[in-house]
């Protein structure tokens, strides 16, 4: 017998009775919409934030998502899947709702997810980020009633420079491993991180950067796309003689302390995250240095977000969401964290 994977029949026990998206083991399940938001669990039709692992899985018979993300979600979920692009701010009907996506700035095609029925307006965040990034489309502002949030970086501890900056630093240490004859070999998330160095840089040098095999397929999707980036090269592996020397490579982070860095003797390494913002997380992962550069909201992001949405009641999701919630319910806001989570940052690059 096959079960019903219907949104109406995945409901838990979660939120009001009068919500419009409820929280499951599922996903976000919108049920007069018959569909579910970044489903983890078997269901018919998925409307999707974005192309990271965390929130894209092959568990659906039908996708929505916006536009610009279906050549990524297209090589995460498979060629052969239906999977429909929509124009950002293109309404959508689906049962009794509209739904649309606007830009979240995180990744190139990212989206927060507007739903309206019943004289409600929700809005789902995805993973979001309201700094200057050449590499993605940026953060639109999206009034609503209701605002689910992530919370990954929602602690006053974090706080962001500039990517700008940030390229500064990591261009500063590739010249210094140029004039020490030493590879520069920087850890960072495939998909997003990776593109986003790659074109911040252009500011300071126009050289070639080397790119691990996870990171040069990805690439090329967002070059496609007309994202202005560095020249790149993938690594041979069959080039046993080329050392890099004074060389930057690009590799996800599960490729630390893996065989594969063998090929780069006197390495020295660094890891671009907002975990960087923590000192002792670099010291206990063992990077030579830190670059702390995050495709997340920051602490004066998400409060600035919250309250330029208008949203009288705010939901959490993944993340550090206790002092953020403590704080809302002290300005008098209705929050409120949801039981569901994805994988952040700090996962091992989970992205493809």
């Amino acid at each position: 017998m096959v079960s019903d994977t219907s949104a109406a029949n995945l409901i838990a026990e979660s939120g009001r009775a009068d919500d419009l998206i409820r929280a499951t083991d599922t996903g976000l399940v919108c049920a007069s919409g018959d569909f579910v938001i970044d489903p983890m669990k078997r269901t018919r039709t998925a409307v999707i934030s974005h192309a990271h692992a965390d929130h894209a899985r092959p568990v659906a018979d039908h996708y929505y998502a916006s536009e610009s993300s279906v050549p990524l979600l297209k090589r995460r979920l498979g060629e052969d899947q239906d999977i429909r692009g929509i124009p950002f701010g293109q309404p959508l009907t689906l049962g009794q709702t509209q739904v649309s996506f606007h830009p979240a700035g995180h990744v190139l095609g990212s989206a927060q997810i507007r739903v309206e029925a019943d004289e409600q307006v929700w809005v789902f965040t995805g993973d979001f980020k309201r700094d200057h990034d050449p590499s993605c489309e940026p953060f639109e502002l999206v009034p609503c009633d209701t605002l689910i949030t992530e919370s990954t970086f929602a602690l006053p501890v974090y706080r962001w420079q500039s990517g700008a900056e940030v390229a500064a630093e990591i261009a500063q240490w590739w010249q210094e491993m140029q004039e020490a004859e030493r590879p520069a070999v920087l850890f960072a998330y495939s998909l997003g991180k990776a593109q986003r160095v790659l074109s911040e840089l252009q500011a300071f040098t126009d050289r070639a950067v080397y790119l691990h095999g996870a990171v040069y397929p990805l690439t090329e999707i967002y070059r496609e796309a007309g994202i202005a980036m560095l020249p790149t090269l993938p690594i041979d592996l069959e080039d046993r003689q080329n050392k890099y020397a004074g060389e930057l490579i690009i590799a996800p982070p599960g490729a630390s302390g893996s065989t594969w860095m063998r090929r780069f003797p006197k390495a020295s390494t660094g890891f671009c995250s907002g975990w960087m913002r923590i000192r002792g997380n670099r010291r206990r992962r063992g990077y030579d240095r830190g670059f702390v550069l995050s495709d997340h909201a920051d602490w004066p992001a998400l409060l600035r977000t919250i309250e330029e949405t208008g949203a009288r009641r705010i939901l959490t999701t993944h993340g550090q969401a206790d002092a953020l919630i403590r704080l809302l319910r002290e300005r008098g806001v209705d929050a409120a964290e949801l039981q569901i989570s994805y994988r952040d940052e700090g996962a091992d690059d989970a992205e493809f």
